[in-house]
């Protein structure tokens, strides 16, 4: 069965729901590459009028995709709560996002939602739509901490460093608890993958949090396999960090399986029976990013909004703590320029928040791309408006061992002061007992303040 548009007399024609999502894309480099994109600005509009008419009924009923991933999100698919809506039209869905009384029915509804469907209203939607839909719904976590309640705004302290120095690490997350970072949690990418390193930065920052006594969790994402083997050595797995795409063939590019996940997931959640200080169940911490499943080659024609549903749909599975995009890292073969990245990050922030869970998003790009800092600082300011629940706090916004730009510390203070936002509630309570936080706003900090913590956290390095 096709899908036909007349517009302005022009007829178009698209051959199955895989080529129509494709072409109602909005510009994507790496949809260009792949051969999928729209052919003419007209071609695309025919393609999002076509696309509004489509019930959500359909969009269940044709996959894009068939594979294990899809039989996942299939089986996990509320089809009782589903049934209230399946006669509904992507148009009609999005009519109702954007109704303050019909989108706090539908965030109860959630789990009824299938990733393309998501897709399909986020491509019909403008800059706007994307901000405003996705302001309306929340999706609160708990580890350590309280994520995604209104008003929230969180930050991950991103420490890494080229030689996964220790103290040089720690100098980083005690910048960014000065600036109220940290409450999302303390994430180091490393640079390397074994499993002794691993285990040995888990530690470094498992005594950072008890010798300071943050309210906050730590994690190291390097491959599964390494964490699940540090934490079979005895180090302390707060979160479980996987990187997902949208097909079964691209995450296992990753070595990552779908059992491997759930089974890691038990695990770690064994280990924090037998640990303090835990107040919630969600155990895993995902990052995503448009592009990936393509420079895997594994996107089976699909385009990059649909397939980074899926990853999102993935992460639904395995009830996570965060979830990031992140969005302009994989570089211009994906996303050209500033104002493409800008829309990716828009749409990945909405989607995952009609989906459930909670999404963050590592506002970023490489300096190969046609962007720069006013790009992602106006991103950034975009992504708070819409309750974004968390953003990267990175020294300087510049990634010294990823070598790529973020947002920094200052990136994140500044937008919390401007729109009135705080942290998880109980690390603004850990920064209003160490004075850094009063009546609702960060207290400017000190070379003493930085000594003061510096000196506590030293144990932590074995000093």
């Amino acid at each position: 069965m096709g899908y036909r548009a007349t517009l302005r007399g022009e007829r178009f024609h698209f051959a199955d729901l895989r080529e129509l999502l494709a072409k109602a894309n909005e510009p994507k480099s790496g949809d260009e590459l792949a051969g999928i994109a729209a052919g003419s600005l007209r071609e695309r509009v025919a393609a999002k009028l076509a696309l509004a008419e489509v019930t959500l009924g359909e969009l269940a009923e044709r996959p894009v995709v068939e594979d294990e991933l899809e039989a996942s999100l299939l089986a996990a698919h509320d089809r009782e709560a589903f049934a209230a809506i399946a006669s509904s039209s992507v148009g009609e869905l999005r009519d109702a996002l954007l109704d303050p009384s019909s989108r706090a029915e539908l965030a109860l509804r959630r789990a009824a939602i299938l990733p393309s469907m998501a897709a399909a209203v986020a491509k019909i939607m403008g800059d706007k739509d994307l901000i405003v839909a996705a302001a309306g719904l929340r999706t609160v976590t708990r580890c350590r901490n309280t994520l995604g309640e209104p008003g929230v705004f969180g930050v991950r302290i991103q420490p890494n460093h080229p030689a996964d120095d220790p103290e040089a690490m720690l100098l980083a997350v005690l910048d960014g608890l000065l600036h109220g970072c940290g409450d999302a949690v303390i994430g180091v990418n490393p640079v390397g993958d074994s499993v002794a390193g691993v285990a040995t930065q888990l530690g470094v920052l498992q005594r950072v949090i008890e010798v300071l006594g943050l309210p906050t969790q730590a994690c190291v994402l390097a491959q599964v396999g390494s964490q699940l083997a540090a934490l079979d050595r005895g180090a302390p797995v707060d979160l479980l960090f996987a990187s997902l795409a949208g097909t079964t063939d691209a995450t296992a590019s990753f070595g990552l399986s779908e059992a491997m996940l759930r089974e890691g997931r038990e695990q770690v959640l064994a280990s924090h029976r037998s640990r303090p200080g835990f107040v919630g169940e969600q155990v895993v911490y995902v990052e995503t990013g448009q592009g990936s499943a393509l420079s895997a080659g594994a996107h089976h024609g699909v385009d990059q909004v649909t397939l980074e549903a899926r990853a999102q749909g993935y992460a639904r599975l395995v009830d996570p703590f965060l979830v990031n995009s992140v969005v302009g890292f994989i570089g211009p073969e994906y996303l050209a320029d500033g104002r493409q990245i800008r829309r990716a990050g828009l749409e990945d922030h909405f989607m995952g928040k009609l989906l459930g869970i909670p999404m963050g998003m590592d506002v970023c790009y490489t300096n190969h791309v046609d962007a720069d800092q006013n790009d992602a600082d106006d991103l950034l300011v975009l992504l708070a408006a819409a309750g974004c629940n968390y953003v990267m706090g990175v020294p300087g916004a510049d990634d010294v061992m990823l070598s790529y730009q973020s947002t920094s510390y200052h990136d994140a203070a500044s937008v919390r002061e401007l729109f009135g936002l705080r942290p998880a509630p109980e690390f603004e309570a850990w920064l209003a007992g160490r004075g850094l936080w009063r009546d609702g706003r960060l207290v400017a900090s000190s070379g003493s303040d930085l000594r003061a913590l510096y000196d506590a956290s030293r144990p932590a390095l074995g000093r």
